[in-house]
């Protein structure tokens, strides 16, 4: 088999009807539009929210909550997770995305205290959990903010 060889499978692409091509073809002239009226004319239809002069169903309905768009969105790691790194280690926001324990750094990375840590590390991030700056220190390693 060979890639320039393959065709797709018979009938399963159908010819794209060519509408405003004569009379002949059966889709001339008003090209399958039918006589004025909105949709016959060229340029943009309504808008796809649009319901025939209804009320728009998201206009309709309460609107709820705030969005505050100051809002810091951190990337999140927790203690028990850094037990994976060597003993003596200092670890970064860029050694986790190595590891594969955060996909991006977003805001910045914080650290949660969530299970123990075994092993004495330096962890540097952008902020700390009480928990999880206490849990690190217990071990006997550092934090480093960033």
């Amino acid at each position: 088999m060979r890639l320039h060889k393959l065709k797709p499978a018979e009938g399963s692409k159908p010819k794209k009807k060519r509408r405003g091509r004569g009379v002949g073809s059966g889709d001339g002239k008003t090209a399958g539009r039918g006589h004025k009226g909105q949709n016959a004319r060229s340029g943009s239809k309504f808008h796809p929210t649009f319901e025939g002069g209804q009320t728009r169903l998201f206009r309709r309905l309460p609107k709820r909550g705030f969005n505050n768009i100051f809002k810091k969105e951190y990337a999140i790691i927790n203690v028990k997770d850094l037990n994976r790194f060597p003993e003596d280690s200092e670890i970064g926001p860029q050694d986790l995305i190595d590891e594969g324990m955060i996909k991006k750094i977003k805001d910045g990375v914080k650290v949660l205290g969530d299970g123990s840590l075994d092993i004495k590390i330096t962890v540097k991030a952008h902020s700390f959990s009480k928990s999880a700056a206490e849990k690190i220190e217990a071990a006997g390693g550092r934090i480093e903010v960033i």
